[in-house]
Order: C-alpha cells, then structure tokens, then sequence
C-alpha cells in the first residue's frame, strides 16, 4: 500500500507555486467551507485553515499543520501549539474544537493557540460526548465522553471572530430552539448556519437559520455518520451502508450506488468516504478522482476546503489528496503537505468493540514500548472490520477481535483459495506472473528427468510447506517466563566487529535531498527498516553503491528542536566515533526536513534476536555483544566531549554490523549539563542491567504474559537468593562451564539496584564484561 506522495509532491513542485494562484486560493477560501464529522482527525477552513489529528504516542497529544509560509517550499508548516491531549476533534472556520481526554469538557484553539474565550463561561466545566463545529458555531452532546449513555441533550454557541486571527464565543440565540432542547441526541454535525443530530426516535433533525434548505424533513432512519459541506448534508445508512444526501445538489452530485461506507468527510464542493470493502476512498462532487490515493486503505478522514486527509491503515501515517482545483480557478491546489507523523486511526473508546469492528493492537506498529494508543488502558480504538482488498492484493486472513484482515499481493498467491480473487486464471498479467515463479523454480531444480519430477512434487507441496512455515513462524511463545522456543538456526559466531569507519568530513557529510529521495525509492514503506520517537528510519544505497540508515525526522522532533539546537547536535554527533557506536555519515536539513545519515547495520537490533524470531544468538556471542554494548556506552560517557549520556538504553538500540558487532544507537541528541551527568549516568547504567538480564533469559524487559510482568522484579530476587542458574535462557544449549553466566548475573543485579550510588560504572562493567568474555571462550 503505497502513500501517494508521487501525485502530490510532483503537482507541488514542478512547477514553482507563483503567488498570483496563491492570492487566487486565499480569496476563494475566504467563502468557502466544509466540515466533518467528529473523530482523531479534523480539519479547520477558511482564510486560516489547518488540520490537526491525535498522535499514536499513546498520550493522545495533538499535532496540527496547514499551508506553507513560503510558497516555494514543498513540506509543512507545523504549528507548535500546546493544545492538552484529545479525546476527539472537529474544526470549523479558522478555529478547531475537542474534548479533553482526561475531563470530556470543551476545548477550542486557533493558529495562535487556546482561548478561554472560545468556549462560553457556562460551558467551561460541562462534560461532553459530541462536539461539532460549524462556520461560526459549536454545538455539542451533554455526558462524559466514556460513559455507556450514548443520548445527551445539545448546548450550542457561536464563535465571533473579532479579526482575522482573534476568536470569542457568546452563548447562541440563532441555534437555540426550545422543541431542540427538549431532544436528546446521539450524534451531531455542524455546517453553515445549520446543525443536524441524529435522535433516537425521530432519525435526523436539522435546526438553525439555513437548515430549512436541506430539506430534510421526514428522514426517520438512523445514520452511522454524518457530514455536512457548505448547504448539504450526506449520511451513511445504518441499514444499507449506503450513502443519502440532502440541500445543494450541486455539493454533492450524485452520490455512489451500491457502495456501503463506514466513514465520511465534507469539502467546499465534494465529500469523501471510506469504503466498507476494502477501505478504499471514493470520493463525489466537485473532485479530481486521479488524485485519490490508488491500493491505499483508510481508517479515518477529514475534509478541508480542497484537500482531504486520511490515516492509512497498514502503518497510520498521514496522506493528503486534492480536490479539483481547475473548477476554483486554480493552477495548483494548496500545499497541505502532511508531517511524517503516526497517528490514532480512531478515538478511544470504553468496553469491547462490537460486530464488525475490531480494537486496534499497538503491537503492530513494532514499537517496543508502546502498548496502547490511548492515554487509558481500559480504552480501545474500535476500527471497522475491512472485507476484502484493494485490486492486486487477497485477504489472506480474516479480521478478529484483536485485527483487521491482512492484505497479501496477488504474486504470492500460491493456491486456489486466492486465484478468484486475484483473477489468476483470467488476467493475462497474473498468469505471467504465475508462469514466471514457475520457470524460476524449473531453473533451480533442473531440466533433467528427475529434476522434472521433483519440480512436480514440489509444485504441489509448494503451498502446503509455505502454509506450515507460515504457522511454525506465528506460534506464540511459550508460556514459561524465562525464554522462547527454539529456533531454527544459531547467527554466526565471527567475534570481531568492523572497525573501518566513514570519516566524517567538517561537520558532517552534507547530502541533497533529492539524493536521499533517489536513494530510498521517495521514502517508500518498503525501504522502511523501522520507527521510533525521532521518526522513520529507512534502508537506502547510495550513488557510489553504501548501504546506509537514513533517519527521517517526524514533525513532533522538528518543531521541539530550532535550527540553531540542531546544528549544535550535528557537532557533537560528528565527534563520536567508536567500532561500539553506530555513527553518523552526513545529514540532510533542506526543506525542513531533517535527515541523519546513518552507518547500515544489516543484522538488525539484539531484540529481534532475542525476541522478535531471528537467530537466538549462541552464548559467546551473546556475551561478545553485552560487552561491546558496554564499551560503547562507556566511550559516550567518559570519552565524548562534552559527555552524552544515552537516556533510551534497550535491546531494540543496541545493533549488530555485518561482522555481528554490537553497536550502540540511538544515543540522542541530547547533552547533559554537569550537575545532573552521575545520575543520569546511573540511569543509563541501571537500563543496561535490563538489558544483560534479557540477554542472561531471554525474556522481554516487561511482558504482561508473566507473573510479575517486569524483569527486574521476577530477576533480581532469584539472584539474590543464589538461585541466578532458574534466569538462565532455557531455549538455548547450556554450556559445559556456566560460571561466566552466573558472573553475568551478578553484574546485571549490581546495575539494576534501586540506590544509584550502588550501581557502577560503565567502566566498571565494561573491566568485569571482559573477563566474563575471556572466561566465556571456553563455554
């Protein structure tokens, strides 16, 4: 599933944005709207327009972006508000709205930041379900947003814009009714002088200035969502799926036929939706359908005046498409190039997830330390259940509780549960594609008799092997809390690290971006090696034909680190430079990106080996890589100047080379000021004792699957009881002499203690690591 950036950065960049069409969208922003249900993502309109969406850190913050400052730049501006965490958004005109996740009261902001003005006085401290926001009102559904009552009576305002970046709100007299305040609503949305509920008996009810233009009377279905544009309203039925619309036919044309949805959005002149299928979007309206995201799945939309963002669903990041700007008088569309960002693929919600949907597991994502996307874990993301693929790809597994269907190409379709779905037996392309796996196989084999034989024996074993090795690599691990199964195959036990370094020329090697971009295939999801809190970490071959790790700051790194921090890092991490670190090759800061060449580690991370399924790592080398890991920690602190101290020690940090060296990563761009260096140092100490114990059981740092969850506390106690031989790995050979392991353990103990003052240093480590080593040779 491809993001299409290709579509959107090509249309932004060639040719240059001159400023005459950007005066042309500025003028006809100024009148036109549209707006959206509420949900983790949500546009504002207008003159002042940006998006904002939840993050998928767990803590529900919120990031938001919106058009370049410089019209010849082609990536984000990304506004630093300090906005509290969210439990949903909606936006309006120029403004935005949410509930807070941790109070479900009402919380309005603009581009300068929060007002205490935009939310009347006598709603401050009232709970909320539902928030919606319109062209110049708010109206939302009194309740907590957690609880089980799904119905709430509306309070409504107006928000006054005082000029063109100044917001207040008054209490409304244009959308009180009293008939209205004596409904109780499930669902509401707002648009320009209306807002519409969805109730429970009455189906949907419009009340407001212009609501009489819907025409809307007699509609007495209940609706899964609602959006409403500029004078229309669209909702899916709950019934059918299918889309029903209302007001202005020229907003919304004609909508699609036979097509259910699980999810909409609103443009000036077009809505967008989610399909319930295969999670493609279908889009209707005053619209450039070529622009749309091709084999992309979506769990969740916004739409602004001429772009409509969405949350891909195989890795949550952000993609945006344009509406046909050709109509607006246009030559481009407005550059809302969206940060490199994961974010919620959905709000969070209380209690199970029903028919047809399923809770989101954060476990997807790899991220180590991160269990759940919302701030509580009582919460879950309910996201719908997707039925079938997009076109070139098969459901290869069904969704479950915990899951969405898996999406498998069509080139690895092996047997006939597939070929009707991949038309293998109809489309030229496919059988191609099949005939060319065989004749690769016939090579392999041979062309001999018997070589002939064995190709059709094999043929019709092929998919029943893959199948059983599909099912041997996605067993779960034992339930014992000290190790995993056994896998197939022990890594090398080469013991010498490479020692060649890059040099690393002034500052750093400069690279274009445009080379990165080449080198990296334009940052595509297949490139990608990993993720973290910095942001997306990509494998890339250079020109001159290295292999290199290009790290690719997110939009949360580069709005808390100003340029002038950031060059002052890049000194401090072109001086490091040690066979136990992976070290950086050169940089890339043009267009506000933020790229750090890194050296390739092609061995990938300890915990992959030691708990994501690769090679186990036999016990020399396991100890070999405790103590260079040691060794590298030790040269960041006693060696750099000035010291740095890691702050994010882990097994998934600590990288093996091509010669199974273990390298230290991810050390940070932070330095520590003096006074607080020891006992950071401790710190780091105390997280490397976590992580030799890992490498002594082969256990996670913490797993929820083991009574107690957290290493230290089922370890430690065993060590200190004398009984460290029950933490030693049982999933891997023990050796004749377990001594050095036992000496391990001792080390790891004295790291972990709770009194940093006890704990040594990672010199002292690094003197009892190598006689551990040397002692360990004769294992």
């Amino acid at each position: 599933m491809k993001k299409s950036h290709k579509t959107l950065h090509g249309f932004f960049q060639s040719p240059p944005v001159s400023h005459l069409p950007l005066l042309c969208f500025l003028f006809l922003i100024g009148f036109a709207s549209g707006f959206g249900s509420m949900g983790s993502i949500s546009a504002a309109f207008g003159d002042n327009s940006f998006f904002c969406a939840i993050d998928a850190s767990g803590r529900q913050t919120v990031i938001c972006w919106g058009r370049n400052s410089s019209s010849e730049s082609s990536n984000p501006s990304v506004y630093s508000i300090d906005i509290p965490p969210m439990a949903a958004l909606a936006g309006g005109d120029g403004f935005m709205c949410g509930i807070l996740a941790n109070t479900s009261q009402a919380y309005c902001w603009n581009l300068i930041g929060s007002s205490s003005d935009l939310v009347p006085r006598i709603f401050e401290t009232t709970s909320y379900s539902h928030i919606a926001a319109g062209k110049d009102h708010v109206c939302a559904i009194r309740g907590s947003y957690y609880s089980d009552n799904e119905y709430g009576t509306i309070d409504c305002w107006d928000i006054v814009k005082i000029s063109n970046s100044s917001f207040s709100s008054k209490q409304s007299t244009l959308f009180y009714d009293q008939f209205i305040s004596n409904l109780v609503f499930g669902k509401v949305v707002s648009g320009e002088g209306f807002s519409c509920g969805g109730t429970k008996e009455d189906g949907i009810t419009c009340w407001g200035p212009n609501s009489s233009r819907l025409e809307i009377s007699g509609v007495s279905e209940n609706f899964v969502t609602l959006a409403s544009g500029l004078d229309s309203l669209c909702g899916v039925s709950e019934v059918s799926g299918e889309v029903k619309c209302w007001g202005a036919n020229a907003s919304f044309v004609t909508p699609p036929v036979g097509i259910r949805f699980v999810s909409l959005a609103a443009g000036a002149r077009h809505f967008c939706g989610i399909r319930e299928d295969n999670h493609g979007i279908e889009c209707w309206g005053n619209f450039n359908n070529s622009s749309i995201p091709k084999g992309s799945g979506f769990l969740a939309i916004t739409s602004s005046d001429f772009i409509t963002c969405g949350i891909r669903e195989d890795d949550l990041v952000l993609d945006c498409w344009f509406a046909n700007v050709s109509s607006a008088n246009m030559s481009s569309p407005p550059d809302y190039d969206p940060p490199l960002q994961l974010c919620s693929p959905g709000m969070c919600v209380p209690g199970s997830c029903g028919e047809g949907k399923f809770a989101f597991n954060a476990s997807l994502l790899h991220e180590p330390d991160l269990t759940s996307l919302c701030v509580r874990k009582d919460l879950n993301i309910c996201s719908p259940c997707g039925l079938n693929c997009s076109e070139g790809f098969f459901p290869s597994s069904s969704c479950s509780v915990n899951a969405d269907r898996v999406c498998t190409e069509c080139s690895l379709c092996q047997n006939n549960s597939c070929w009707d779905i991949c038309k293998l037996q109809s489309s030229p392309e496919m059988q191609r594609k099949h005939q060319h796996q065989l004749h690769r196989l016939l090579l392999i084999v041979g062309s001999s008799a018997s070589g002939f034989l064995l190709i059709l024996i094999g043929w019709c074993l092929f998919p029943r092997l893959i199948a059983t090795r599909d099912k041997e690599g996605s067993k779960k691990q034992f339930a014992s809390c000290i190790g995993k199964p056994e896998l197939e195959t022990d890594a090398s036990t080469n013991l010498h690290p490479s020692v060649s370094l890059a040099p690393c020329p002034g500052m750093a090697q400069i690279f274009r971006l445009s080379e990165l971009k080449d080198a990296t295939n334009g940052f595509k999801e297949f490139n990608e090696l990993g993720r973290g809190s910095y942001g997306f970490v990509y494998k890339a071959v250079l020109p001159d034909g290295r292999q290199v790790a290009i790290k690719r700051a997110n939009a949360a790194t580069i709005i808390h680190t100003d340029s002038r921090t950031f060059e002052m890092e890049l000194d401090i991490l072109c001086n490091v430079r040690h066979s136990s670190v992976v070290n950086l090759l050169g940089y890339c800061a043009e267009m506000g990106e933020r790229l750090l060449v890194y050296e390739f580690m092609p061995h990938g991370t300890l915990h992959d080996h030691l708990h994501g399924g690769l090679s186990p790592l036999n016990w020399t080398l396991r100890l070999k890589v405790a103590m260079q890991a040691a060794k590298g920690l030790e040269y960041l602190h006693h060696e750099v100047e000035p010291p740095v101290v890691h702050r994010d020690v882990k097994s998934s940090n600590i990288l093996l080379d091509a010669d199974w060296g273990a390298r230290i990563a991810d050390f940070g761009l932070l330095t520590i000021k003096e006074r607080d260096l020891a006992g950071d140092m401790r710190a780091d100490v105390y997280s490397y004792g976590v992580v030799l114990l890992e490498i002594l059981s082969g256990r996670k740092a913490y797993d929820r699957d083991c009574t107690p969850p957290n290493i230290v506390d089922w370890a430690v106690p065993l060590i200190r009881q004398g009984k460290a031989a029950a933490t030693i790995d049982r999933y891997v050979a023990l050796p004749r002499n377990v001594e050095p392991l036992l000496k391990l353990a001792d080390v790891a103990e004295a790291s972990v203690r709770e009194n940093p003052s006890q704990r040594p240093t990672m010199s002292d480590l690094v003197l009892s690591l190598e006689q551990i080593v040397k002692d360990g040779l004769i294992l």
